[in-house]
């Protein structure tokens, strides 16, 4: 490890000014430009000794991996503003960030940046992932986490907040209960074709003793033509038994539920109380206004900022991940019973 002395050699300045700046010293001024110099010569040295907020502040190049699929729907209002909100948490820890539409392009430009962090669920391959970690080892991918092993991950707790809307609608006496979702990927070694939210309802549902017998519909892309189609096969298949409640795996599906419903002349929360996950904008404007478990994308960004920024500066050779927790937001499709 590089001691005070040499690092006070290699910037030019006294070894006073560099161990005050390196404590964090509270009554030392210096002029910012002179503690970044300070900061980045010890994180080159291999001086371990920095505070951890001090090292936070050290400017890095960074991309952000967009690996979004459009589909010109309300899913990609949700990235829209994840996205947003990435870039001003990442500008604020002094990181400067670039786009990369495709991993390919941030594979070849790779010795730009010190990390990267991703966005969107686009399933990536091992053989990409391996390529992407021989050439930036730092990474977070937030809402999925692809190869545990090799990259940090933030992920909305999808698994807790399914497990909370089935609590919550049997504590109003709800006891069958349907789900609606669409396809997808459980990530990781071994890669399983099917939602995070679909496995943890089936998984639930099982164990807790559900009545959720062909009332599982998980087919498709989350757009609300799909949830359309899909909420208006559950009223024909259950016409004459519907089941109390539905749980439906994200806001875009859950607005064509509700077209479905109402063309079917279901009336809801009357005939069938409806909850969905996102709550994005458009919950509050559909009829009736959408009751939604919200996903905060501020503490997604914010988090998968300061995990990046922990293992660069520490150069963390351990895989981290973590896992935000959801609200509901109550409005007219359930009210859950206090």
């Amino acid at each position: 490890m590089a001691t005070i002395r040499e690092i006070a050699k290699r910037v030019g300045f006294s070894q006073a000014t560099v161990s005050r700046v390196l404590k964090d010293d509270p009554t030392f001024s210096v002029k910012d430009s002179t503690r970044e110099k300070i900061l980045n010569a010890s994180l080159e040295m291999g001086y371990k000794n920095v505070p951890q907020y001090q090292r936070i502040t050290i400017p890095q190049d960074v991309a952000i991996l967009d690996n979004v699929v459009p589909d010109k729907g309300l899913q990609d209002a949700y990235f829209d503003e994840l996205r947003e909100v990435l870039v001003k948490h990442a500008e604020e820890q002094r990181m400067n960030v670039t786009m990369h539409e495709d991993v390919d392009s941030l594979i070849a430009d790779a010795d730009k940046y010190a990390g990267f962090i991703s966005i969107g669920p686009s399933p990536l391959n091992h053989k990409t992932l391996h390529r992407l970690h021989k050439k930036l080892p730092h990474g977070v991918f937030i809402d999925i986490n692809p190869a545990p092993t090799l990259f940090d991950s933030v992920q909305p707790d999808l698994e807790q907040t399914i497990l909370d809307a089935i609590d919550a609608l049997m504590g109003s006496g709800c006891s069958r209960i349907g789900f609606i979702g669409g396809l997808g990927n459980i990530m990781g070694k071994h890669e399983y074709p099917e939602d995070i939210r679909t496995f943890a309802f089936r998984n639930w549902a099982l164990r807790l003793g559900l009545d959720a017998q062909g009332l599982v519909y998980a087919d498709g892309p989350f757009t609300v033509e799909n949830g359309r189609l899909q909420g208006r096969q559950l009223v024909q298949d259950h016409a004459d038994d519907l089941p109390d409640a539905v749980i439906v795996a994200a806001d875009p599906l859950a607005v064509g539920v509700l077209q479905a419903f109402a063309t079917e002349n279901v009336m809801v929360p009357r005939d069938i109380k409806v909850i969905s996950i996102n709550n994005q904008e458009i919950a509050k404007y559909t009829s009736p206004a959408l009751s939604s478990y919200d996903i905060s994308q501020d503490e997604l960004a914010k988090a998968a900022v300061l995990m990046l920024a922990e293992a660069l500066t520490a150069d963390r050779k351990i895989s981290q991940h973590m896992r935000i927790s959801t609200s509901l937001v109550a409005r007219d499709s359930f009210t859950p019973q206090d």
